[in-house]
């Protein structure tokens, strides 16, 4: 026989027993769990409610420049970023305080509230209703420890094509930024799944891989650019939009793309000179089926992009986008023309 506490099934010792011993020699007998216990005690309904654990080795503070899905605490940042209640289990590393100062990292603040329960069935048990994150984050608990994230906000819909003022960009003339027209096609051509990986090259303001991130809210972004004030905007931005799945680097490709995962999906909106060995890069990591899609709004770039896929023997197609705003003049309208942009797209073939 082995005793646990709660219900050994939910982030307990059974699955482990089960998979060395075999479910017909397994019995489990429930008491009630932690999370229900939990959830009892803050009189919170808990039928739609996600469980998400960050218990375990430590995963280190939640830096957003280097994070990925490989960090302790991306699981309970994205379960949050999805559902509006999630119970979480702590740690002793991943404590409560670690994890409020996370999400207050990648954006949240009063939209969330935490309420933590310490020592539960315990004759020294605390409850501790409804705290701010920024209540939590300088502040230790009695351990053990388990706890709710509610939102007090609806979850911010899946955005596609944001108004261009809506992202903090460089600003000459027009802005460095993918515009909203040319961006809502861009994604459209790159076939996102929910659990897409995608590339993002030459981020620039980060338009592109944030209104990614929002569609693919089981997969990553990870992004690179160059320039360090586009950088620094980028990742302002990602926490204006609270992207935790989004990763942004700052750099030249093609490096830093060896430890990246092989991606879905790859946008280049800018490569720095070298296009024609950026592409046969990605084209060598990009997964079966998966599709790249470049804009450009310069001939030579274009001709070397096409040769590139040509020389791959990888086929493509190609669209100009070439719109018009209307513009006040005194009490009439105009129609204010943009450059116009090449949108490529291949598509590398199944296996």
């Amino acid at each position: 026989a082995v005793l646990a506490t709660g219900d050994p099934l939910c982030h307990g010792i059974a699955p482990l027993l089960i998979a060395r011993l075999g479910a017909a020699k397994i019995e489990v007998l429930p008491a009630p769990s932690t999370v229900q216990l939990l959830c009892a005690r803050f009189r919170k309904p808990w039928q739609t409610l996600r469980i998400a654990s960050c218990h375990g080795a430590d995963a280190g503070e939640w830096l957003p420049a280097s994070a990925s899905p490989a960090h302790g605490l991306y699981r309970v940042l994205r379960a949050i970023a999805l559902q509006p209640l999630v119970a979480v289990f702590t740690g002793a590393q991943n404590t409560p305080a670690r994890l409020a100062r996370a999400l207050l990292a990648v954006g949240h603040g009063d939209d969330l509230k935490l309420s933590l329960a310490c020592r539960l069935q315990l004759p020294d048990e605390q409850l501790f209703p409804d705290l701010t994150l920024a209540e939590v984050a300088g502040r230790e608990f009695p351990e053990p420890n388990v706890l709710l994230l509610e939102r007090t906000r609806a979850i911010r819909p899946a955005a596609l094509g944001r108004e261009d003022v809506e992202y903090r960009q460089r600003a000459p003339e027009k802005g460095l930024i993918t515009k909203q027209e040319a961006r809502v096609l861009s994604l459209a051509k790159l076939h996102l799944a929910a659990d897409s990986v995608v590339w993002d090259i030459g981020a620039g303001s980060g338009a592109v891989g944030l209104e990614a991130a929002a569609l693919v809210p089981l997969g990553h972004v990870w992004a690179i650019e160059k320039n360090a004030g586009d950088a620094s905007n980028a990742r302002a931005n990602a926490v204006r939009f609270q992207a935790s799945n989004y990763t942004l680097v700052e750099g030249r490709a093609p490096a830093h793309l060896d430890g990246w995962p092989d991606p879905d999906a790859v946008f280049i909106g800018g490569s720095g000179g070298e296009l024609a060995e950026l592409i046969e890069r990605i084209l060598g990591r990009l997964k079966p089926g998966g599709r790249l899609v470049m804009n450009f709004v310069t001939l030579e770039n274009l001709a070397t992009a096409t040769r590139a896929l040509a020389a791959a023997g990888v086929p493509w197609d190609l669209v100009q986008l070439q719109a018009s705003r209307s513009q006040p003049i005194l009490d009439m309208h105009r129609l204010a023309a943009q450059n116009p942009v090449w949108i490529l797209t291949a598509r590398k073939e199944e296996q």
